[in-house]
């Protein structure tokens, strides 16, 4: 595989853009809301750059204990992205756009990467973007310390060049973001800005 990719081998994931993770939901954080509405933006803009545009969603059903009743929001939280209700679909603001493949994740268990979930089908995201023909992958969505960051780590650990937007995601907190953001450079994956304003 080259360096150099192009437009057709390439995939934009976005992770986790649900109510649950934003103000307002179950799971906040800060700057949530205004990233989701960045992220479709983008990908209304830049669909046809993508072979493939995929979502994941936590969809617990039950996780056992990744759910507490008094979390210590590191290994237990309070019940989120529970399946089935309005905090758990998509963000509002993805409506209307069109997806290749939807993959859900942590039905009976934790499950912070994407690439633990899969899709309608069985499918798992790496058979997905395996069956696309997929070398690059764009990592956005909802959080940067958590899930987005394990599923650019499972990306990269697949081969395949991972790139995360960081002004496309948020982090819990800036303490967190920072660490995350350094686990990530320190695995090859790429931090850059999407071009959106």
């Amino acid at each position: 595989m080259t360096t150099e990719t192009t437009e057709k081998t390439r995939a934009l994931i976005l992770v986790d853009v649900q109510p649950t993770f934003c103000e307002g939901g179950a799971l906040p954080s800060e700057g949530a809301n205004a990233v989701s509405e960045r992220v479709a933006r983008y990908t209304a803009a830049h669909r046809g750059e993508y072979a493939s545009v995929i979502t994941t969603q936590d969809w617990h059903i039950d996780p056992g204990d990744h759910f507490s009743s008094a979390p210590d929001f590191v290994d237990t939280w309070p019940p989120h992205g529970v399946a089935g209700t309005a905090e758990a679909e998509l963000h509002p603001a993805l409506q209307g756009l069109e997806f290749d493949a939807s993959v859900k994740k942590g039905m009976y268990a934790a499950a912070y990467s994407g690439f633990e979930g899969v899709d309608e089908e069985g499918r798992t995201l790496a058979q997905i973007l395996r069956a696309a023909g997929v070398q690059a992958v764009d990592v956005v969505g909802l959080v940067e310390s958590h899930c987005v960051k394990e599923t650019a780590l499972d990306a990269r650990k697949l081969g395949l060049e991972t790139r995360v937007f960081t002004d496309l995601t948020v982090p819990v907190s800036p303490e967190l973001g920072a660490r995350a953001r350094e686990q990530m450079t320190a695995a090859g994956i790429e931090l850059a800005e999407s071009g959106q304003d």
